[in-house]
């Protein structure tokens, strides 16, 4: 039915703005009166606590991101319980541009590159956060508030005057506005580059300008209170990224969250979006961890899960064909050569400077992994692409399978490509592989934790962990390619600590939150709280590590297994 709607553009859009009102009241925020009144209202008597207290601030901003509103209201109410003085800032309309905007929303993107969000999505945006955190009785604060005179129309004149070509790499006052509003129109393009987008330029100077907005609120808002930490969610896009430099500027304890991918659980991390930390994060962080018979037997049985994604509340693809020889027939493949898969990524996801990666963007890699592989005729390359091109949300709005055929018109014969519709297990198709290459696809950790050699040339959160080939400009990933096939499979030190790693991401950064309910459809989970008791100290002990993090800036490390 959705994608028949999405069929109709004005249909799909009204139909989405219909469901998220409905989803307002009805199922999407919590409703936090009979949790309070169950418990006579504590948090009344946390928030007119006297004497110092921490004060936090949950960078929200965007209203109609209800997922969030449910979790951050949920930890304010904790934090409160651990007396700490909690403040929420909403944007009230000020954004000409965010990262609720989606390109699919808006089948007219001339319309919205003149207008933007005002006349649609910024009606319903600021009230149903605003009732939920009035009900907790937090601290709130409005962008329009925190605005001096004159830097609405500052920004609007930086927007309006920078060369566009000089916008993904400004910097306002050391602060790296133009990477965070690139990223956000991307992903407002569900796109790798603005090149063959008409309204691209102005698109993104609509972010450039938001993203100045930002700035110019969150200075403020950090220099009038002495907030020991911001919270964020993604810690990347318009605003949340420039939140981030903000705090990072003014030295200001910053914590960025996401969904993981196993349900009921919440990836936390420490003064940058985990997409970067995720990366530079110290190995002595997990070396020390002994993977026993039991954590590693919970480990393969869970990566196992994640063929037909049963653990998991975030599944692009769930494969019909999982028989690696069916896999090898129906492809054409030639199982006595060898064969080497590449799997691609989102192209907008995500999309930030990584110094370490060895080509640009995942175009450039493509293409010149193509090219190498046509002067090897002695090996095979199979490219998957990534299911997330049309079942994510939004759906990529520029292929990689299109840009590629542009760059190369001709693919060598001895290179398959797998497109992102396919019933094809990922996995079986990899287990064919002498080994995979990959750009910034999470699959990394997974093909490593089954001892199959992994190539990294971009931003995957496998890369600088000793485990895999991480080549930093292209002249030293041809190289590597020079090796191909490898003679065998990773070792058993290199498979241990493969494991050792993988049982650190998926069972000790993934926190588990059991008050959070998973559910199809908008938005993806609820609160399941009966009383105010669930969120006090030693309740649970994953809500616990997130609040010492946000108050104290202990690691966001849980270990189901030693609690």
């Amino acid at each position: 039915m959705r994608q028949a709607i999405r069929r109709f553009p004005r249909l799909w859009r009204v139909s989405r703005l219909l469901r998220r009102w409905y989803h307002a009241r009805r199922v999407a925020y919590p409703d936090w009166r009979p949790v309070l009144a169950s418990n006579g209202h504590p948090l009344e008597s946390a928030r007119t606590r006297h004497g110092e207290r921490p004060k936090v601030l949950f960078a929200t901003a965007i209203g109609s991101y209800a997922h969030a509103v449910s979790l951050e209201s949920a930890l304010a109410s904790a934090l409160m319980l651990r007396d700490a003085d909690v403040h929420v800032v909403l944007c009230d309309g000020v954004l000409p541009a965010c990262a609720e905007c989606e390109a699919s929303l808006y089948p007219d993107l001339e319309a919205f590159a003149n207008r933007g969000p005002a006349n649609d999505l910024c009606r319903d945006c600021l009230w149903p956060a605003e009732r939920v955190f009035r009900q907790i009785g937090v601290t709130i604060h409005h962008y329009s508030d925190l605005l001096a005179s004159g830097e609405r129309e500052e920004s609007a004149r930086l927007a309006r005057e920078v060369p566009f070509a000089a916008i993904p790499a400004f910097q306002y006052e050391g602060l790296a506005i133009g990477e965070h509003a690139m990223a956000g129109a991307l992903r407002f393009l569900a796109a790798g580059t603005l090149e063959s987008e008409p309204q691209g330029e102005a698109i993104l100077r609509r972010y450039f300008e938001a993203a100045l907005l930002t700035a110019f609120v969150h200075r403020r808002l950090l220099r009038q209170h002495r907030f020991a930490s911001v919270t964020v969610t993604h810690g990347i896009y318009v605003p949340w990224g420039v939140v981030g430099a903000v705090a990072r500027q003014m030295g200001v304890r910053l914590a960025a969250w996401n969904v993981a991918y196993r349900k009921r659980r919440f990836i936390f991390s420490h003064g940058d979006t985990y997409h970067h930390t995720l990366m530079s994060e110290p190995t002595v962080e997990w070396e020390h961890v002994e993977l026993t018979p039991q954590r590693e037997q919970s480990l393969l049985e869970y990566l196992k899960s994640r063929r037909d994604g049963m653990f998991d509340w975030i599944v692009f693809h769930r494969a019909n064909q999982h028989d690696p020889k069916a896999i090898a027939r129906e492809l054409g493949l030639d199982e006595s050569r060898p064969i080497v898969g590449l799997l691609t990524s989102v192209s907008w996801d995500a999309r930030l400077h990584y110094p370490a990666n060895a080509f640009p963007n995942m175009l450039e890699w493509l293409v010149a992994t193509c090219e190498y592989f046509a002067t090897r005729p002695d090996l095979q390359l199979v490219i998957r692409v990534h299911p997330a091109e049309i079942s994510g949300f939004p759906p990529s709005r520029q292929p990689i399978l299109r840009e590629l055929v542009r760059r190369v018109p001709h693919l060598s014969p001895n290179i398959t490509v797998v497109p992102p519709e396919s019933e094809i297990g990922t996995y079986p198709l990899m287990s064919l592989c002498n080994a995979v290459v990959i750009y910034g696809t999470k699959t990394g950790v997974e093909l490593t934790s089954v001892g199959i050699p992994v190539i990294v040339a971009g931003e995957a959160w496998i890369r600088n962990k000793g485990i895999t080939h991480d080549p930093r400009d292209p002249a030293e990933y041809t190289a590597i390619l020079d090796r191909l096939p490898f003679t065998a499979r990773m070792d058993h030190a290199a498979l241990r600590r493969a494991r050792q790693y993988a049982y650190h991401f998926f069972f000790r950064r993934m926190i588990p939150l059991p008050f959070v309910r998973p559910r199809p459809g908008f938005p993806i989970y609820t609160l399941q709280l009966s009383s105010l008791s669930e969120l006090q100290p030693g309740a649970h002990g994953g809500l616990d590590v997130i609040c010492d993090g946000i108050l104290h800036g202990t690691p966001f490390v849980y270990d189901e297994a030693q609690a």
